[in-house]
């Protein structure tokens, strides 16, 4: 083909090399002529490469003469030579990643060409593409800039980032750049999308962007001796570029925003003490974090904007525009999911614990985790904001819990455009990857510059049913741009000031700025806001340690509310700092609004959004009318939200000593004990006689809620008759074991030289059955120590909303009632409502329950100054046997007229790190009789058995006259081995179906021992029942005693009755020996035995 006058042979005609061969030197370089023979290697540089590649094998040596030479094992040989072929194997990967992909882009053109045209001429420029355009002049343009972009950087880095680094810490005064090349790989643009705009002064183009290049980036910290680098980096994504305000002068474009819409794919061969970062774990890890470096200054929200023009309007605007809208995403169910969970090695197919993640951007939402469903419902809803239409996508993927690595279910996806364009979208869409379908409704919330819809849109957000965050009503955009004259530190140093913002519990923080007193961040900060009429924005100015505050600011929402376009554009003075610290901020608030002609409500009952016929909440055009009666109570999103936090404090070591004899010149020890405070309630254990190394094992347990910033705080005193010594403190974050669960740790003690303290938190989980509470009581019991009360096995929630027609004060006056709600000794009380006899409260109170069959909730209604207006008492038996152990509706109070609305909730708390291999069920030991009882639960063929059903099984399960026992009668013991307290632990159920052997009912009592040791330290006896042959006793008892000891020994368990009122003899009812031997110590099962005579035992 025929090249045009003057054109050289270009780069694309010559062949390419091969992957593995070294890359030919710049074209600018002096290369030897034809004729000049090629320059080999002589004798003397053969031999020297010789003995360079064999001290580099004898180097590898070394190491292991070291690891012999400090006496370590052969294990640590063993793992270094693993860490280093993964490392190898990870570098190898990433260099054939790099020239491949180098190879890939050097061929592109020409491979086309071929397929094409079976040519080497360019493409004509009729050919164009449906969607995306070529654009390979820009990338000729972009190839002849790239040496002088490489200067730039040079000079950019040199000159700017290096002494902003080396100014950001003491320990990098020294940090140079020792080399900065781009390589001679330019960043090439595979295609040009131009999208047609709404606006008139923007142009939208979106570049397809793919970097693989041969750029080397070396850095030094010579104080320390430290290099590290990068060589070889590849980049890939779609990057937006819009161009405006477009002006009617020179040069035409006022700015350009540049950003990646999504986040980048990235890999990076490193070089010097960064080479660890390719060790197995850390690849990924540190690729992570680079990426989120990016996106926290390329990916949307964020952006890069460059004014062309001086002087330029609104750039803060410009920098971080309002979003386009907000997409209010309810993530209600799935169905038809594949399973994912196998059993015995695959032969038996189980079912999958799904969970989503919602994704717009870098906004990413996780759902709870359904267990074995594959049919799941969520009902959650999440809020995004959307800055990008087109461009933008809705992402939901779907995963199966795994203790490992969860299983990919399947995924979809949706341009954000569709809901723009249907503003309400509710639909079953296809999971690709995978089967099965997921439910979304996806609204379009507009984004009012005015108030006047704000209470229409509060009275829509309460009749909206949202989890885990309430429904918001307006968005908060703060631009912080500057501050002036803030304080100095000590010393007349120059402060490092930040900013921290806070709405409610969501703080977002600005970056530092260092070594000034007039800052400048110019940075932008979003906040969904649920009532703005009350809400404010606590700004606080900071040094960058948070230890020292430069300044402060409270300043309430309710203020844009009359401001013009819901703005505010000023100066603010700060409080707490310097005469003239002020603070330079633009605040918008916009209202969220749900065009009424686009909604479109679901026909589903319960589907976040719907309105519900029986509900209070007015529909369009009742605004005049009297609302109706409300049959269910609407209580607010974070009702039954709490957790239940089990804190068992077992035990301290090295605490120091504070007690002294003798005017000091002898030295004690210490009486320690605990005390604990979280959520507002304190908790202290008992006292431990002249330990240093006590062991309490005492559990407590406390009912929190997941606001962030929670602590648990202990200390630990020494007991004195005066005043007890400080023995040290320490705080627990709650946030990870809210998100974990569980968290066992040795904990050192602050303030103190010595000490550290053992804890064990647990996070109860919360089932919504009651097919597990019978296992939960017995695991209840065997846990619970001998100093701590009985455990919690439920915990309930309580929700009262509002009564009707209370009897008038006086017979014609309205009282001012209240509530009290009881259960057991805990107690709660409302507010108190002036003078209506249709009060509502609308308040919450959460209760722990230890026995559910017998426990009840107390509602008394009183009247300030009239006394008792009514009283309600409801069996937690009751929601035993109710839908989701839930009853919502309305009850006729006794003793006076009127009614109550409430939600009573319970939920049951299953320990999963209890220890204990429990069985719901209880069996007989003798075979002669038959006297198994009925298994409760025990499998899953029992678990749909129906609450009533459940309620008959639970309360008449243990009747004796159900099934014949042993002529003596019956005991049920549960018998097991605490392995972490090396304690055996017996417990005394029952006995049914004693014998009568006079005219009087017996007075029974169960006495144990330890055989053959029957002295009186391995005796033990319950108290003493009147007058029946079925006692209940349920006591614990506990021998500390080594596994190895107790499996030697025989548990003799006798049911004696005494004779007589003045008479010391006890007759003996029956007894069983037990041999532990022969018993399963782990499982911690109830069962009954039969019992015999002394003559049988003998």
């Amino acid at each position: 083909m025929e090249r045009p006058a003057g054109e050289g042979p270009g780069p694309k005609e010559q062949p390419p090399a091969p992957s593995g061969a070294p890359e030919q030197p710049p074209a600018a370089h002096p290369k030897p002529g034809p004729g000049s023979p090629p320059a080999g290697p002589g004798a003397a540089t053969e031999v020297l490469a010789v003995l360079t590649a064999f001290g580099r094998r004898l180097l590898v040596l070394v190491p292991v003469y070291l690891a012999g030479a400090a006496g370590l094992s052969v294990g640590f040989v063993l793992f270094g030579l693993a860490l280093y072929l993964g490392w190898r194997r990870v570098r190898d990967e990433k260099e054939r990643s790099l020239r491949a992909a180098r190879q890939l882009l050097d061929d592109e053109e020409r491979l086309t060409a071929q397929t094409l045209y079976l040519s080497h001429r360019e493409l004509p420029a009729w050919v164009s593409f449906p969607d995306v355009e070529k654009a390979e002049w820009l990338n000729k343009i972009v190839a002849q800039v790239w040496p002088f972009l490489g200067q730039y950087m040079e000079k950019l880095l040199a000159e700017t980032v290096a002494p902003a680094v080396r100014g950001s810490n003491p320990h990098l005064q020294t940090f140079t750049f020792t080399r900065v090349e781009l390589g001679e790989k330019p960043l090439r643009i595979i295609g040009v999308k131009v999208h047609p705009s709404q606006r008139k002064d923007q142009i939208l183009l979106d570049l397809n962007v793919s970097y693989v290049g041969d750029v080397q980036i070396d850095v030094e910290v010579k104080k320390y001796f430290c290099k590290a680098g990068v060589k070889g980096m590849q980049l890939h994504g779609v990057l937006r570029v819009i161009l405006e305000p477009l002006l009617g002068d020179v040069p035409i474009v006022g700015a350009v925003s540049m950003f990646f819409i999504r986040r980048p794919t990235l890999d990076i061969n490193w070089t010097g003490m960064t080479n660890l970062l390719d060790i197995p774990g850390l690849s990924s890890l540190s690729d992570n974090v680079i990426m989120d470096s990016i996106a926290a200054f390329l990916v949307l929200p964020n952006r890069l904007l460059v004014p062309l023009v001086p002087d330029l309007q609104d750039v803060a605007q410009l920098r971080s525009p309002l979003p386009r809208g907000i997409i209010r995403v309810h993530l209600l169910a799935a169905r038809g999911l594949s399973s994912k969970d196998k059993y015995v090695k695959g032969l038996i197919e189980g079912k999958s614990d799904p969970y989503a993640i919602v994704r717009v951007g870098t906004q990413t939402f996780s759902s709870r985790v359904i267990d074995e469903d594959l049919n799941p419902r969520w009902g959650e809803t999440y809020e995004v904001m959307v800055h990008e239409v087109p461009g933008q996508e809705i992402e939901v993927e779907v995963f199966d819990k795994d203790p490992d690595k969860d299983d990919f279910l399947g995924r979809m996806k949706l341009d954000v455009g569709k809901v723009l364009e249907a503003g309400v979208l509710d639909e079953w869409f296809p999971l690709q990857g995978g089967q099965g379908q997921v439910h979304l409704r996806l609204e379009w919330l507009s984004l009012l510059p005015d108030a006047d819809k704000l209470e229409q849109v509060l009275q829509w957000n309460r009749g909206v049913s949202s989890q885990p965050e309430p429904p918001s009503a307006a968005i908060l955009v703060v631009y912080l741009d500057r501050a002036q004259e803030l304080p100095l530190k000590k010393g007349n140093k120059e402060p490092n000031p930040m900013v921290q913002l806070s709405i409610q519990d969501v703080t977002q923080e600005s970056k530092t700025v260092y070594n000034t007193s007039c800052p400048v961040w110019e940075a932008a900060f979003r906040f969904f806001l649920q009532d703005p009429r009350s809400q404010e924005l606590d700004v606080q100015v900071k040094d960058d340690s948070r230890a020292l505050t430069l300044g402060a600011l409270t300043l309430p929402l309710a203020r844009l509310l009359t401001a013009p376009e819901l703005t505010l554009d000023q100066w603010f003075q700060l409080s707490s700092s310097g005469p003239n610290s002020r603070l330079y901020m633009k605040l918008v608030m916009r209202i969220l609004y749900l065009d009424s002609a686009e909604v479109c409500f679901p026909a589903g009952p319960g589907t976040p959004g719907a309105w519900d016929p029986d509900s209070e909440s007015p529909q369009t055009g009742s605004s005049v009318d009297a609302p109706p009666r409300p049959c269910h109570t609407t209580p607010d999103s974070n009702f039954g939200m709490e957790n239940v936090l089990r804190i068992h404090v077992l035990e301290a070591q090295d605490l120091i000593a504070k007690d002294r004899f003798l005017g000091g010149l002898v030295k004690g020890k210490s009486d320690p004990y605990i005390k604990l405070r979280l959520a507002g309630r304190t908790f202290r254990s008992h006292v431990v006689r002249e330990d240093l190394n006590p062991r309490w094992n005492e559990i407590f347990e406390v009912i929190v809620t997941s606001i962030p910033g929670q602590e648990l705080e202990v200390e630990v005193f020494d007991k004195d008759l005066d005043k007890d010594d400080f023995l040290g403190r320490c705080k627990v974050s709650l946030t990870a074991v809210l998100n974990n669960g569980f968290l066992d740790e040795w904990l050192t003690l602050e303030d103190v030289p010595s000490g550290r303290l053992h804890l064990r938190l647990e996070r109860l989980t919360l089932h919504s059955t009651a097919a597990e509470l019978e296992e939960v009581l017995q695991v209840n019991s065997l846990i619970q120590t001998q100093k701590s009360g009985e455990l919690a096995a439920a915990l309930l929630s309580v929700y009262l909303e509002r009564a009707e027609d209370l009897p008038l004060r006086k017979g014609t006056k309205p009282p001012s009632s209240y509530a009290i709600l009881t259960v057991g000794d805990i107690s709660h009380k409302t507010k108190t409502v002036s003078q209506t006899p249709a009060p509502v409260w609308d308040e919450t109170a959460s209760f722990l329950i230890r026995r559910p069959h017998t426990e009840s909730l107390e509602v008394q209604v009183r009247g300030e100054g009239t006394g008792a207006l009514g009283s309600l008492s409801l069996p937690l038996s009751e929601l035993l046997g109710a839908d989701r152990l839930c009853v919502d509706r309305w009850f006729v109070l006794a003793n006076g007229q009127g009614q109550v609305l409430l939600r009573a909730q319970l939920r049951i708390l299953v320990s999963q790190h209890s220890g204990v291999e429990a069985h719901s069920h209880s069996q007989s030991h003798s075979s002669s009789s038959l006297s198994e009882e009925p298994e409760l639960l025990a499998g899953p063929s029992l678990v749909t058995s129906s609450g009533p059903e459940l309620r008959q099984r639970l309360t008449h399960g243990d009747s004796p006259t159900e099934m014949p026992v042993g002529p003596l009668g019956q005991v049920k013991l549960t018998v097991w081995y605490h392995s972490e307290e090396r304690k055996l632990v017996s417990l005394v159920h029952s006995c049914r179906a004693l014998r009568q052997n006079s005219r009087d009912l017996p007075d029974p009592y169960v006495s144990l021992s330890l055989l053959p040791d029957k002295n009186r330290a391995t005796k033990r006896k319950t108290s003493q029942k009147k007058k029946t042959l079925n006692p209940e006793f349920t006591e614990r008892f506990e021998w500390e005693v080594p596994l190895e000891e107790a499996l030697r020994r025989k548990l003799d368990v006798s049911v004696k009755s005494t004779s007589s009122f003045m008479s010391r003899e006890r007759e003996l009812l029956g007894k069983v020996q037990l041999d532990l031997a022969e018993m399963d110590l782990t499982q911690g099962a109830a069962q009954w035995y039969d019992l015999t005579d002394d003559k049988s035992n003998s």
